[in-house]
């Protein structure tokens, strides 16, 4: 006889039904699997073996064979022990045939038979109600399965208590949804001293989802001003959480498998690698950029970043999406991220200071500046200077705005983008971008003249005219006017001749 238990596999995302087969027969006792397992899957024989023992059950000596079908996916992860524990249960008539038959499973388990939490669960739960099944998973993992609709949820604190409530000796209550917090954590714009342009600039890139890089002498505030995003972004629809989660479930990042609300901020170290921002390693796990997906990734001291890393960035920029292409996996990942860069004018940050600058100076600083290509350049579409501060301005007792303010602005002129086009400004291209933006006759002399005086590509030119529709719309204006163009043209300059220039 041969029983069977259904389960998945992870590609990405997305989730691959595999149906767990065990087979008790004749033979050398012996326990194999088969279906293409990786390591972990294979160790699951010791665990299984353990957990089985433990709960005073000991495995017949017949030649056990688990076959994973299809036969021709790769295998991974130790979420297969508990789909194979309850398929031996069922082959040796410890539990009934039908009693998992409409449950899809998934779980490590311990060796003392606990169920441990696993990555995954989410889409795992998703792939079940798409299926018509009940989900199987750790108790752990409960509240976040919970996300996944009407479905059947048995999380189970270990595998004694799935047997006893197979056969009604237990009953496995229902999990409850946990969201965490939304509340912003980080500082408020009001704590930030001085630095208007930059602050504006902080706005108009939270208003229409725009990239921003600041660039300015240690100390200036830059990395204060970036942490300060996260408050006066408006919260993500339901669309959004969902597709944010469940990249942070397949991560393996869902804390207690509580669903997160708030945007996610990234902000990986300069010594990161390519895979560790872009997504790869042996599993393709997702890397900074999809898990800042919906939210912002912060890239501070930007040229210390191995250039590499840094143009590995230029296409999920523009496409919002990431393939991770390895010789037996191929995973693409959402990657529809905020780009908000810092970095100094020069190695030692005092470009513009004769007294404090280095001996290179200015050579310097096209030295370090020319570390970030062109191409990368050209798609952040916000370029701000922010200047060093008077150290006693800190003790000024003046009143700046606080983040609730902007964020009540930043929201209505989100809300004015959905209502008008269905998506954020920075989304904007093509016909769409040009409807939205008609210019009159005063405007559009001012685009011819600084299209050629700034040498704008056609990448740089669909940026400002993003830009301008999103001041007009933090204005509340329908029409994009001169003004709103001529402010999004003066965060457009090139950095690198100016700041040169400027020294």
């Amino acid at each position: 006889m041969v029983t069977r238990i259904h389960t998945v596999a992870f590609q990405g995302i997305e989730t691959i039904p595999v149906e767990v087969q065990v087979h008790l027969g004749a033979g050398l006792p012996a326990f194999t699997i088969v279906g293409l397992p990786d390591n972990t899957v294979r160790e699951s024989r010791e665990r299984v073996r353990a957990a089985l023992a433990s709960m005073g059950v000991q495995l017949p000596a017949k030649k056990i064979l688990v076959n994973l079908a299809p036969a021709d996916v790769a295998k991974e992860g130790s979420h297969f022990d508990v789909p194979i524990a309850l398929g031996l249960l069922v082959a040796m008539q410890m539990l009934p045939e039908d009693a998992t038959e409409r449950m899809l499973a998934l779980g490590e388990l311990a060796l003392d038979g606990r169920l441990q939490e696993v990555a995954g669960v989410l889409p795992a739960a998703l792939a079940a109600n798409a299926q018509g099944r009940g989900l199987i998973c750790p108790a752990g993992n409960g509240a976040e399965a919970a996300f996944a609709g009407e479905l059947d949820v048995w999380a189970a604190s270990s595998l004694l208590a799935i047997v006893n409530h197979v056969k009604g000796q237990q009953v496995l209550s229902p999990p409850e949804i946990r969201s965490m917090a939304v509340a912003h954590r980080g500082p408020d714009l009001a704590e930030v001293r001085g630095q208007a342009m930059a602050k504006r600039a902080l706005e108009i890139a939270a208003a229409g989802g725009h990239n921003l890089l600041m660039i300015g002498p240690p100390g200036s505030g830059k990395s204060m001003l970036a942490a300060c995003l996260p408050g006066i972004l408006p919260p993500m629809s339901a669309e959004e959480m969902l597709e944010a989660n469940l990249i942070a479930s397949v991560a393996g990042k869902l804390v207690k498998g509580e669903f997160s609300g708030a945007r996610p901020f990234r902000d990986p170290h300069h010594s990161s690698s390519m895979a560790a921002m872009v997504g790869g390693g042996k599993r393709a796990v997702p890397g900074e950029i999809s898990l800042a997906h919906h939210g912002v990734l912060f890239l501070d001291e930007l040229p210390e970043y191995p250039r590499a890393v840094l143009e590995s960035l230029r296409q999920p920029l523009e496409t919002g999406t990431i393939s991770v292409a390895r010789v037996a996996m191929h995973v693409t990942y959402p990657a529809r991220f905020q780009l908000i860069a810092a970095m100094n004018p020069c190695r030692c940050g005092y470009l513009s200071d004769a007294e404090r600058a280095c001996s290179k100076a200015p050579r310097c600083a096209g030295d370090y500046q020319s570390k970030i290509s062109g191409p990368l350049l050209d798609r952040i579409d916000l370029h701000v200077e922010v200047p060093a501060m008077d150290t006693l301005a800190m003790l000024s007792r003046e009143s700046a705005e606080p983040s609730a303010v902007v964020a009540q602005r930043v929201a209505a002129a989100r809300q004015a983008q959905y209502a008008r086009q269905g998506s954020i400004n920075a989304t904007l291209s093509g016909e769409a971008l040009q409807q939205r933006t008609q210019l009159d006759s005063a405007a559009h002399s001012l685009l011819e003249g600084a299209t050629k005086q700034l040498n704008l590509s056609m990448r740089g030119l669909t940026r400002v005219l993003r830009m301008a529709r999103t001041i007009a719309d933090l204005e509340g204006s329908a029409a994009v006017s001169k003004l709103h163009l001529s402010e999004a043209l003066s965060y457009r300059q090139q950095p690198q001749g100016k700041w040169l220039d400027a020294a």
